[in-house]
């Protein structure tokens, strides 16, 4: 009886300590993803070619931006709204040179919508991500990005023309 006793105990702290190792990895003890989230699980609203700065760009939207695009409610965006302008340099595609294709990253640059903190940019801001953080632009780089988008002011200063509806 004693060798069951024994063997139990050793069976139950064992798997007490499988059990707090395992929670121990778990992806709740990782660190919690961005506040604007992860633009790489974003869908695409649209793309662009930058013949000014030789960049292929994608430009990805959260799901408040697809669901506003699909409904066709984008004059005004909803609060909310973020998108990830993600580039590429240019190049030929070796195989198809009448192709242009993207080539080395070039960087991820964003716009929120948050029509009481931005108000002073027409409800945007602008920022970038380093990695998987969205770095949000001082107010001098944001009144540059918001000056170039002025000309855009009847669409909401936006570029993008969403290919989604």
């Amino acid at each position: 009886m004693k060798k069951i006793t024994t063997a139990a105990w050793l069976l139950a702290t064992t798997t007490f300590m499988l059990a707090t190792a395992l929670h121990a990895e778990t992806p709740a003890d990782k660190p919690a993803k961005t506040v604007h989230g992860e633009y790489k699980d974003w869908l695409t609203l649209s793309v662009s070619h930058r013949l000014d700065k030789h960049l292929v760009r994608s430009v990805l939207g959260n799901d408040i931006a697809i669901k506003a695009a699909r409904a066709g409610k984008t004059k005004p965006w909803p609060d909310g709204t973020i998108f990830a302008k993600v580039g590429w340099k240019e190049r030929t595609h070796p195989n198809w040179p009448q192709a242009v294709v993207p080539g080395e990253f070039a960087g991820a640059e964003a716009m929120v919508k948050d029509s009481k903190k931005f108000a002073e940019t027409g409800g945007w801001g602008f920022g970038h991500w380093e990695g998987d953080k969205l770095v949000m632009n001082d107010k001098e780089k944001s009144a540059t990005c918001f000056a170039c988008h002025t000309p855009m002011k009847d669409n909401d200063y936006v570029y993008t023309v969403p290919v989604l509806q």
